[in-house]
């Protein structure tokens, strides 16, 4: 029923709407997808884990998820403002789009609304983003929102018998400010 949550953000094309326990089975198929397992970096949890995972992050201040639903209603995704210190100012960003719905520029605007409801609406100076360096849509996206690759941690992931490097990305609050582009309020 995402109809019926207060959106948090909102652009054209998306809407961000706080993230349900309701929505554990939706999540879970997402991460299933071996593509979005490969660039999570992660396996598939069971569906009871995807929803305690969720019943957790609920409770957490420091942690909010949000549904990526289209103006009718129909969810394409999932946003996350993580691991938020409101002391130094910093938080993590993490985005997944559903395998269907890939390619139609729902990642940037879910991102977009998450960079503006970050610092429009809380004291964060810096957000920071840790994809795959294999993961080109997401780093593409990343960069198209101002976000700034300033290094790569070596082999720092361990998935599927391989080792991965993780690129390290950061948006930082005067960055986003002189960014041309209108924000999530003022459309």
């Amino acid at each position: 029923m995402t109809s019926t949550r207060a959106p948090e953000a909102t652009t054209p094309a998306i809407t961000l709407v706080p993230l349900d326990v309701d929505d554990a089975e939706l999540l879970y198929s997402w991460r299933s997808d071996p593509v979005a397992a490969h660039e999570l970096g992660h396996w598939p949890r069971p569906l009871s884990a995807v929803r305690e995972r969720i019943e957790q992050d609920i409770e957490d201040s420091d942690h909010d998820g949000f549904l990526v639903v289209l103006p009718d209603g129909t969810p394409v995704g999932s946003a996350v403002l993580a691991d938020q210190d409101m002391v130094d100012g910093l938080a993590c960003v993490r985005f997944l789009v559903a395998p269907e719905q890939r390619g139609h520029g729902y990642g940037a605007a879910a991102l977009d609304a998450l960079v503006d409801l970050a610092f429009g609406e809380l004291p964060l100076h810096r957000l920071e983003a840790i994809p795959h360096t294999t993961n080109a849509p997401g780093l593409a996206t990343l960069a198209r929102a101002g976000f700034v690759q300033e290094g790569v941690r070596r082999s720092a992931c361990f998935h599927r018998g391989r080792r991965h490097d993780i690129a390290m990305l950061a948006l930082l609050r005067p960055d986003w400010e002189a960014r041309d582009r209108p924000r999530s309020w003022e459309r």
